[in-house]
C-alpha cells in the first residue's frame, strides 16, 4: 500500500552504489503494490524507451529473484528524449488533446530551413552556400532553435534583451551576421508554422508539459504517479516534476544526486539557474558547466526544490556495490577549490574498492582485453556485464572480438546507417552519381555483398568477370566517363561481363548540375533495386534506409528542394550518418554493450567503461554555430559545456557497480590520445601509491598469449634462391639484363616466377612515369607513320588531338600536356634538322630478337635511324631518369647497347630493318634544360671532357655483360642474390617479397654491404 507522506514535495535520490533500476523495483514493488492489481494503478514516467526496457528487465528480475510466477507492471511512460527524436507517451500526449496544434515534422522543418536560408542569406551578403553546406546550416540551425525552445526562448528575446544586446554590442562582425541571418529565418519560419497551423516539437511538448502539470494540480489522479530517473532541467518538464512532487501519490526519484557533498563545494558548482540577485544573470561566467552534479542543481532550481529536502533512497539493488563508493565518487569529482581537500585525505577514503584501471597500447589491445574480461566474467554464473563506452568502433571491435568464444553481444547504440550494408551501396551509388563512374566506387560498388547475393551461382559468375575487370582498371587514374570503361572490359577479355555491369551503372551518368532532390533519390532507389534486388530493403538497415528515403523524397518533392549533384553523396552520407540502426533481439542473456545514453538506469555486476580518452569520453562540446556562448549566457541558456557534465555523470553513474575497470588506449585509429579529464582525476585521487594497486595487469599479461605463440623465428636470410636448371633456362628481355647484373632477385621474382606489382585502383598519374612514358612512345610512333604521307605534319597540333582522344585524366593533362608538347616540339626540330644532313627515321616501336648461346635477347626499340654513312642509330625516349655514362660502364643500364647488337644481328628484319652496323646510341629525354623541355645525349664518351665507354668499346662491352649473364645465370647455377650490388639504381617493388628490411639492417651492423 502506498505511505502516509509529509507536506511538501516528495523528492528521492538514489545513490550511485546502489544500482538505480534494481534499487528503485526493490522499493516500488512493497511500497506501491496493491492486492489483486500489482503495480498495474502505478504510472512512471521514464526518460526514454530505453530507460523503460531497463525497467523492465529490473522488474522480471526482481520478480524470479522472489520466486514470483508473474508481476503486474506498472504503466510506463516515456518523457521522450530530443536527443534520441522520441515522442512522449500517451499519458503526457493524449488523443483528445486537440487544443494544442500537431507538431511540425523534422524533415520538413530542416528543408522548408535550407529554403529559407539560400532566400535570406543573400540580403545579408553572403556567398550562396552549396547544397551539402546548407543542408548542415539547416540542421545546426533546426538544433539552435530547439536548444532555445527547450528552454521556453523565443526569437523575440534576441533582440528586446538589454542583456543579449549589450553582449552583441561586443562580438565579431561574422557573429552578428550569423545571429542576424538566423533571426530572420527564424521569424520567416515562425510564419510559415502559423500558416501551416502547427507548432515546433520542441514547443508541442512545453505545452503538453504545462497541460499536464495543470491537469493534475487541479484534479490529483487517483492513482500514483513517480518520476523515475528523469533529469532534464528543462523548465516546462522541472513544473511538471514539482507537481508531481507535490501530489498525493506522487514522488520524484533522481538519479546519483550527491548528498554528501557540503554547501560550500554545492556552492561551487555556480548559480545554475538560480541567480543571485533578483533580475540577474541565472547563469555565471564561473559555472561549473561540466560538473557532473550541475544539471543536476540546475533541475532542483528550477523545480523550486532545496537539495535539503531531497531523502535518501533506503533500497538496495541486485547489484549493489558497498555505501564508500558513493563517497569515493563524491570525492572524486569536487570542484576545484573543494579538490584541496584530497590532501587530507586518508588512504582509505581515496581508495576506490573494486575498481581497475587499464591502459593498454592501442585500441584494437583495448578491445582484446576488453572482450577477455567479459569472456572471464561470463564463467561466474547469474554474473551480469555491461561495456559503456562512446567509441563507436571500439565496440564494434569488442563484438568482433567476442565472437570467437560464440558470444553474441550487439552494441544496443547501433551503427550509423551509413555503415550497414545497405548503407555503404546506397552511399556508393550516390557517390557514382555525383563524381562519375570512378573505378575505385564501381569496383566497391560491384563488389558489394548484396549485389547477386542472393544467388549464389549468379554471384559467382558475376565476380569472376568483376575480378578480371578489377585486374584491368589497376593503375593510372582513367578519364571520366565509360568509354575508358569500355575499353578495359575488351582489354580484360571482359565484354559481355561489362554489358551487363553499364546497364546498371548507366542510370547514374549525365545528370543534370543541379536536379530534384526527389528525382534523385528515385534514380538511386531505382538503381539500388537493379543491383542488389529487394535484398537492399530488407533487414533493419535496408528497413531504415526505405523509411529515410520516403521522408526525403515525400518532402523534397512537396517543398521543390533542389540540391547539386556534387553534393548529394556527400549530403545522403549526412543523413545516413544521423540514423543508429540497432540489432534485433538474440544476443547473450547476460552481456550488454552500451552507448552513454543506453547505459543510463542501466547496472550489471561488472561494468567496464572503454575509450576514456579526450575526445571519445568526455566528447568534445560543439560550440554552437550561429549563437556566441556571450549570447547563450545572457539568454539563460546552459553552454556546450553542459554536456561535458552529463558525460561525467555518467561516468560516476558507471562507477557505481560492484566492479568497475576504466579502460584506455594510448592509441587509436587516428594515433596518439590523450586520456579523459575523468580519469587523470580518478589517477590524482588515488596518487602514485595506491594507483598501482588499482592498474589492471593480469588481463594485458595474457594478450600475447590469446592465440597460440609461435616459437621465435630464426632470423630471415639474405635471400639466394637457385632454381632448377630448367627453372632458369628463360629469355632475356633488354630491360631486364641491368636487373639480372645489378639486382639478381628482381631477376627471378619477375622472370622465372612471373610476379608483377598490382597497382591500386585509380592510382595517381603523376606517380607514374610509365603513363607518361606510353602516351610519348604512341604520339611518337603514331606522328612518324602519318609523316609518310604527310611531310610537313606539325607534332604540337598532333599531340593536342592525341591526348583528346586517349581521354586522358583531366588533370593530368592540365599539368603535362604543356611541358611535354614543349619538348615534342623541340624533338620534332631535331629530326627535321637531321633529315636535312641525310639521317632517316626507319622505323619506330619495333620488337626484335637474337639467340645468343642458346638463349633468346628480345627488346623493343623506340626508333631506329639510318645515319648518312648507312649505319643504324638508336635513339631510346626517356620521360623518367637517364642513366649515367658510369651506370651503362658498370653494367647497370644496358638497354641501348643490347638493342644495337639485336640490330647488327638482323633482328629487326621483319620490321624493315636491314641488318647493319649500330654506331648511334641516343637518348631523348624530355627533362628540362636551361633553354626549355627537351634535351639529348648519348651514353658513349664522344669527346676528351666526357666519361664512359668509348665509341669502339661499347658493344663489346655489352656483348661481354651478355655473355656473363647468359654463363653465371641462365644456364649456370649461380644463386640469384638479393641486392647483389648496392650500388645497382634499380626499382623497389620487390622489396617486400626479399624481405629487405628483416635482414639488410642485420647485414650493416655484421659490417657486411650497405
Amino acid at each position: 500500500m502506498v505511505e502516509a507522506r509529509l507536506a511538501g514535495p516528495l523528492v528521492y535520490s538514489i545513490a550511485a552504489h546502489r544500482g538505480f533500476a534494481d534499487a528503485l523495483v526493490a522499493g516500488i514493488v512493497p511500497r506501491y503494490r496493491e492486492e489483486g492489481f500489482g503495480l498495474a494503478r502505478l504510472t512512471l514516467l521514464v526518460p526514454s524507451s530505453r530507460a523503460a526496457r531497463t525497467l523492465s528487465e529490473a522488474f522480471i528480475r526482481h520478480a524470479g529473484a522472489n520466486g514470483e510466477g508473474g508481476l503486474l507492471m506498472p504503466r510506463m511512460v516515456a518523457v521522450g528524449d530530443l536527443d534520441l527524436d522520441e515522442k512522449l507517451g500517451a499519458a503526457l500526449d493524449p488523443l483528445g488533446a486537440a487544443d494544442i496544434p500537431p507538431a511540425c515534422d523534422p524533415v520538413a522543418r530542416w528543408l522548408t530551413l535550407d529554403r529559407l536560408i539560400a532566400e535570406e542569406r543573400k540580403p545579408e551578403g553572403m556567398e550562396p552556400l552549396p547544397g551539402r553546406a546548407r543542408l548542415n546550416l539547416a540542421r545546426e540551425m533546426a538544433r539552435t532553435m530547439d536548444r532555445l525552445l527547450v528552454e521556453e526562448k523565443t526569437v523575440a528575446d534576441l533582440w528586446e534583451s538589454e542583456a543579449v544586446l549589450d553582449s552583441v554590442a561586443g562580438l565579431a562582425e561574422h557573429w552578428k551576421r550569423a545571429i542576424r541571418l538566423f533571426s530572420r529565418v527564424n521569424t520567416r519560419w515562425n510564419f510559415v508554422l502559423a500558416e501551416r497551423g502547427e507548432v515546433d516539437a520542441a514547443t508541442r511538448r512545453n505545452l503538453l508539459f504545462a497541460a499536464a502539470a495543470k491537469r493534475w494540480k487541479e484534479a490529483p489522479p487517483p492513482h500514483p504517479i513517480v518520476a523515475a530517473g528523469v533529469t532534464s532541467a528543462a523548465p516546462a518538464l522541472a513544473r511538471l516534476l514539482r507537481v508531481i512532487a507535490e501530489l498525493p501519490q506522487g514522488a520524484v526519484i533522481l538519479p546519483d544526486l550527491d548528498r554528501e557533498m557540503d554547501e560550500a563545494a554545492w556552492d561551487e558548482v555556480g548559480l545554475a539557474g538560480a541567480s543571485a540577485q533578483p533580475g540577474g544573470p541565472v547563469f555565471g561566467a564561473q559555472d561549473a558547466l561540466t560538473h557532473p552534479q550541475y544539471h543536476l542543481k540546475l533541475l532542483l532550481n528550477r523545480m523550486g526544490v532545496n537539495r535539503a529536502e531531497v531523502q535518501p533512497w533506503h533500497r538496495r539493488g541486485m547489484g549493489a556495490a558497498e555505501p564508500a563508493r558513493s563517497r569515493a565518487i563524491s570525492s572524486l569529482f569536487l570542484p576545484p577549490q573543494a579538490s584541496r581537500s584530497w590532501i587530507d585525505l586518508d588512504a582509505d577514503k581515496r581508495r576506490l574498492a573494486g575498481v581497475r584501471l587499464m591502459t593498454s597500447a592501442t585500441i584494437e589491445e583495448e578491445a582484446q582485453g576488453i572482450a577477455l574480461l567479459v569472456r572471464e566474467a561470463l564463467e561466474a554464473p547469474e554474473k551480469r556485464i555491461a561495456v559503456v563506452t562512446a567509441d563507436r568502433g571500439l565496440a564494434r571491435r569488442v563484438v568482433q572480438h567476442l565472437e570467437r568464444w560464440n558470444i553474441a553481444a550487439d552494441d544496443s547504440a547501433g551503427r550509423p546507417l551509413a555503415l550497414t550494408p545497405a548503407g555503404r551501396l546506397f552511399g556508393l551509388l550516390a557517390e557514382i552519381a555525383a563524381e562519375g563512374p570512378d573505378p575505385a566506387h564501381l569496383v566497391a560498388a560491384f563488389a558489394h555483398p548484396l549485389v547477386r547475393g542472393q544467388e549464389p551461382e549468379a554471384r559467382r559468375d558475376w565476380l569472376k568477370g568483376l575480378r578480371a575487370f578489377d585486374r584491368e582498371l589497376r593503375g593510372p587514374a582513367l578519364a571520366p566517363g565509360l568509354e575508358p570503361l569500355r575499353k578495359a572490359a575488351r582489354e580484360a577479355k571482359v565484354e559481355g561481363w561489362w554489358d551487363e555491369a553499364e546497364a546498371l551503372v548507366a542510370p547514374l551518368g549525365d545528370w543534370p548540375a543541379v536536379i530534384p532532390l526527389a528525382e534523385a533519390l528515385d534514380r538511386l532507389a531505382r538503381a539500388g533495386e537493379a543491383f542488389a534486388g529487394i535484398a537492399v530493403w530488407e533487414r533493419e538497415d535496408g528497413r531504415a534506409l526505405g523509411t529515410l528515403i520516403e521522408e526525403l523524397r515525400g518532402h523534397s518533392q512537396a517543398l521543390g528542394t533542389m540540391i547539386e549533384t556534387a553534393d548529394l553523396g556527400g549530403a545522403l552520407r549526412d543523413c545516413m550518418d544521423a540514423v543508429a540502426v540497432r540489432p534485433g533481439y538474440g544476443g547473450h542473456p547476460r552481456v550488454a554493450i552500451y552507448g552513454l545514453l543506453e547505459a543510463r538506469m542501466a547496472r550489471a555486476d561488472l561494468v567496464i567503461c572503454g575509450g576514456l580518452n579526450e575526445g571519445s569520453w568526455p566528447q568534445p562540446p560543439g560550440a554552437d554555430a550561429l549563437l556566441a556562448p556571450a549570447i547563450l549566457r545572457a539568454l539563460g541558456v546552459p553552454g556546450a559545456e553542459f554536456r561535458i557534465g552529463l558525460a561525467a555523470h555518467d561516468l560516476a553513474g558507471c562507477m557505481g557497480a560492484p566492479e568497475v575497470v576504466l579502460s584506455r588506449a594510448l592509441r587509436d585509429a587516428e594515433g596518439p590520445t590523450l586520456p579523459s579529464r575523468f580519469l587523470l582525476r580518478v589517477e590524482a585521487l588515488l596518487g602514485d601509491d595506491l594507483a598501482k594497486d588499482h592498474r589492471e595487469s593480469r588481463i594485458p599479461a595474457l594478450l600475447p598469449h590469446l592465440d597460440r605463440q609461435r616459437p621465435p623465428a630464426d632470423p630471415y636470410p639474405r635471400p639466394a634462391p637457385d632454381p632448377a636448371p630448367d627453372k632458369r633456362d628463360v629469355p632475356i628481355r633488354v630491360t631486364a639484363l641491368d636487373r639480372l647484373l645489378g639486382d639478381p632477385y628482381q631477376f627471378y621474382a619477375q622472370a622465372i616466377l612471373g610476379l608483377r606489382r598490382l597497382d591500386p585502383l585509380s592510382a595517381d598519374p603523376f606517380s607514374d612515369p610509365a603513363l607518361r612514358g606510353t602516351l610519348v612512345h604512341d604520339i611518337l610512333d603514331q606522328w612518324h607513320k602519318a609523316r609518310a604521307t604527310d611531310p610537313g605534319l606539325a607534332i604540337d597540333r598532333f599531340a593536342e588531338e592525341h591526348f583528346a582522344a586517349e581521354r586522358v585524366h583531366p588533370l593530368f593533362r592540365a599539368l603535362w600536356q604543356p611541358r611535354l608538347i614543349a619538348a615534342l616540339t623541340r624533338f620534332e626540330q631535331w629530326v627535321r634538322e637531321a633529315e636535312a644532313e641525310g639521317r632517316t627515321v626507319l622505323a619506330s616501336e619495333i620488337s626484335g630478337a637474337m639467340v645468343v648461346d642458346g638463349v633468346k635477347v628480345m627488346g623493343r626499340a623506340d626508333r631506329v635511324d639510318r645515319l648518312p654513312d648507312g649505319s643504324l642509330a638508336i635513339v631510346d625516349y626517356k620521360t623518367g631518369r637517364v642513366p649515367s655514362k658510369a651506370e651503362v660502364e658498370a653494367g647497370f643500364a644496358l638497354q641501348l647497347g643490347l638493342l644495337g647488337l639485336i640490330a647488327e644481328a638482323g633482328g629487326f628484319a621483319a620490321e624493315g630493318v636491314p641488318a647493319a652496323a649500330a654506331t648511334g646510341f641516343e637518348y631523348w629525354s624530355f627533362g628540362k634544360k636551361d633553354d626549355g623541355f627537351g634535351k639529348r645525349m648519348s651514353p658513349m664518351k664522344l669527346s676528351s671532357r666526357e666519361g664512359g665507354l668509348e665509341p669502339e668499346k661499347f658493344l663489346p662491352h655489352h656483348t661481354e655483360k651478355l655473355h656473363l649473364a647468359i654463363r653465371e645465370y641462365i644456364k649456370g647455377r649461380r644463386p640469384f642474390t638479393a641486392r647483389e650490388n648496392p650500388d645497382y639504381k634499380g626499382y623497389n617493388e620487390y622489396d617486400q617479397l626479399m624481405r629487405l628490411e628483416e635482414w639488410l639492417v642485420r647485414l650493416t651492423d655484421e659490417g657486411g654491404e650497405a
